[in-house]
C-alpha cells in the first residue's frame, strides 16, 4: 500500500504488523475502539539513524515536516504528588509545558520527565514514545493542530518505524484532552 504521506516505499496497516510494534503499542491496535478503524493507522519502515524530525525529513520527505507530530513525556508535581503525561504537538513546535500544562495538569511545576521514567513506564524507546499504547491513565494533552490534519506521522514506539495516524484519531486515545495552544512557535 502507498503511504498517504511522505516518500515511503510502502505502508502497512498497523494490525497487519503487530510483531513490529512494541507490547503496549501493539496491545492497543488490537483492542482499537473508535471512529476511525485501526487498519487505517499505518506503520511504516524508517531507518532508526534517522529517527530524529531534522534528519528524518531530510530522508523521507521535507513535506513531513509540517505533518509529523512530537510524543514526549512530561512530570508533574504539587506537594507529594506526581503525574506523568503525554503532550502530542506538531514538529515545528515546542510544548508549553509551564503554561498550558501547568494548568490542564493542575500542578505547581512542570517539565519533561528523565528518559528513564519516560522509556521505564511507557515500554517504549526513547525517540519513538508514541501516544498509541501509553497507561490509560495518563491524561494525553493533543494540540488541536494534530486533529485537523488528514495523516500525522508520529513515532512506533521504537526507533525503527513510524506510525502514520489519521489526526482525528488521536482526540479518541484514551485519556485524550484536545487543547488550543499546547504547541507554540
Amino acid at each position: 500500500m502507498r503511504a498517504p504521506i511522505g516518500d515511503f516505499d510502502h505502508a502497512t496497516p498497523a494490525p497487519d504488523c503487530l510483531d513490529e510494534l512494541t507490547r503496549p503499542v501493539a496491545e492497543a491496535v488490537r483492542q482499537w475502539r473508535g471512529s476511525v478503524p485501526a487498519e487505517q493507522i499505518l506503520y511504516v519502515e524508517t531507518d532508526p539513524r534517522w529517527a530524529d524530525t531534522a534528519v528524518f525529513v531530510e530522508h523521507y520527505g521535507r513535506d513531513l515536516l509540517e505533518k509529523s507530530a512530537n510524543c514526549v513525556v512530561v512530570e508533574g508535581r504539587r506537594g507529594g504528588r506526581s503525574t506523568l503525561a503525554a503532550c502530542v504537538v506538531l514538529s515545528t513546535t515546542r510544548v508549553d509545558v509551564n503554561g498550558a500544562v501547568r494548568r490542564r495538569l493542575d500542578v505547581r511545576k512542570a517539565s519533561f520527565a528523565p528518559m528513564d521514567t519516560a522509556t521505564g513506564e511507557t515500554g517504549m524507546e526513547y525517540g519513538g514514545i508514541t501516544p498509541v499504547g501509553l497507561p490509560e491513565d495518563w491524561p494525553v494533552l493533543v494540540d488541536a493542530a494534530v486533529v485537523d490534519l488528514p495523516y500525522v506521522l508520529v513515532g512506533s514506539g521504537r526507533r525503527r518505524g513510524k506510525l502514520l495516524v489519521p489526526g482525528k484519531a488521536f482526540a479518541e486515545l484514551p485519556g485524550a484532552v484536545v487543547l488550543e495552544g499546547l504547541g507554540i512557535a
